[in-house]
């Protein structure tokens, strides 16, 4: 089981950081999704940038959410700073 989202931060370029429970970090990109049906209205200026933490997942609104398990398993580990 992957752990929760904790923190997101979403950064120009549609990349997130999302900080997970155990205190780890992952990047993703969000490019190549953003074709999909789904996830279009996040090609809008700035709505992108509104990503937050609910449930342990990455939402946009009721309608557009990105689940814990394809940030931790699909996102790039960065390292952390001493």
């Amino acid at each position: 089981m992957t752990p929760d989202v904790v923190k997101v931060v979403a950064m120009p370029g549609f990349l997130l950081e999302a900080e997970f429970e155990t205190g780890e970090i992952r990047q993703f990109d969000m490019r190549p999704y953003l074709g999909y049906p789904a996830f279009m209205l996040l090609n809008e200026p700035g709505f992108f940038m509104r990503a937050k933490v609910q449930n342990g997942a990455v939402i946009w609104n009721d309608e557009i959410d990105l689940s814990p398990d394809t940030l931790y398993l699909q996102g790039v580990s960065i390292p952390q700073s001493a």
